[in-house]
């Protein structure tokens, strides 16, 4: 690369970002990560990670350091939230590793971090610099300045977008994008497990279908809790991950389900809860050497669990990119957005078609649980397999 120090910078310290950082480092691509905050953990969130995610994981060598936090559910089981009664069944653990070469795993979203921090930090070329808030930049004159709110400055060859749903990036290079507020709302919360009565105890991934509502709950924490995520429509527009939920106030959202599946909710006291929201469509992810990744360029409804897997790929893609055009990183981003742009969008689309199906209300509601209790086991997991097999494999 040619540049300042011959380095490349990256906004955002999440998982896109750090999971750049590790992928262009260990192309001994030198780089530094640039970070608002100052890492402070965040254990009450759970993650997802399908095998697509779990491969990429693989890619950088991270998937073994996260072994001993994450659980690898043995199913993912859908019940009517009405009636609770099973609808049907997608099979994960050994299924998922003999189809598809990786497995899928639920974890504490802070223990993937801390994960990739630790892989970062053993990698020389790669830094890491706290307490940088980016609110401007300067891709005229060769390099890349990215400037702070306090001043302090950063250069580089390039500059990769990962700074999120809100990304600051993002506002200087698209002022016109715009987010929208989707109308739902997502709740978080973790109980630990021991004491569950069944199905909650049970080793899988448990969702569960009403009108304008549903609830995913899923092992963390190696198995010893649950996690928990209530998704209902309404609530206001609000930015932020960490708004606080009023127990009450979800329970009335659930009021028309059965006891048997309320039961989990009601023994939720402390709600944390984060509003959904769409992006307008950006005609470009970057221009020159700047670049988006991750929710900084296509966030996607938690409906199919792949934003991390969407950003997982995107760091394993974009380092790819770069490692083969190292003199010419406009030219790497430009081939980075055309590999990565149709997956995304992809993902987008069948995850929102996914929550107006999770939503939906008699007499439509019963026209899809009769499907889905129709669907075999092998038939309802060869539909993901445009997702989680290797691109090369599914096209």
């Amino acid at each position: 690369m040619q540049g300042a120090g011959e380095q490349a910078l990256i906004a955002g310290g999440g998982i896109g970002g750090l999971a750049a950082a590790i992928a262009l480092g260990r192309r001994g691509i030198a780089c530094e990560v640039l970070e608002r905050s100052h890492f402070a953990e965040e254990t009450g969130a759970g993650i997802q990670l399908g095998p697509n995610a779990t491969r990429a994981l693989d890619a950088l060598g991270v998937l073994d350091a996260i072994e001993p936090y994450g659980f690898r559910p043995d199913a993912i089981l859908v019940y009517d939230g009405l009636s609770g009664r099973r609808l049907a069944s997608l099979p994960l653990g050994t299924a998922t590793v003999e189809r598809y070469g990786t497995p899928y795993v639920t974890l504490r979203r802070a223990d993937l971090h801390a994960a990739l921090r630790e892989a970062l930090n053993r990698l020389a070329p790669v830094a890491l610099r706290t307490g940088f808030e980016l609110s401007a930049i300067d891709a005229q004159t060769g390099d890349v300045v990215a400037r702070a709110v306090d001043g302090s400055e950063a250069k580089g060859a390039c500059l990769i977008g990962a700074d999120g749903l809100w990304s600051a990036l993002r506002l200087l290079m698209a002022p016109a994008a715009s987010l929208w507020f989707t109308g739902a709302t997502a709740w978080r919360a973790q109980l630990p497990r021991g004491n569950l009565p069944a199905p909650f105890a049970a080793p899988v991934v448990g969702l569960w279908l009403g009108p304008r509502t549903h609830l995913v709950h899923y092992p963390v924490g190696g198995g010893a809790d649950l996690n928990i995520v209530a998704v209902t429509e309404g609530g206001a527009a609000r930015q932020g991950w960490n708004q606080t939920g009023n127990a009450a106030s979800l329970l009335a959202s659930f009021v028309p389900w059965t006891k048997d599946s309320k039961s989990l909710l009601e023994q939720v006291e402390f709600w944390r809860g984060w509003s959904l929201y769409r992006l307008t469509r950006l005609e470009s992810w970057g221009a020159g050497p700047v670049t988006l990744l991750g929710d900084a360029a296509h966030p996607v409804l938690p409906y199919l669990a792949q934003g991390a897997g969407l950003a997982l790929e995107d760091a394993v893609a974009l380092a790819a990119c770069l490692a083969a055009s190292p003199s010419d990183p406009a030219a790497a981003f430009r081939r980075y957005e055309r590999l990565r742009r149709p997956r995304a969008a992809r993902v987008q689309r069948s995850s929102r078609r996914l929550g107006w199906l999770y939503h939906l209300d008699a007499p439509l509601a019963l026209a899809r649980n009769l499907i889905l209790a129709r669907r075999s086991e092998e038939k309802a997991l060869r539909r993901f397999d445009w997702l989680y097999r290797r691109e090369d494999e599914s096209r």
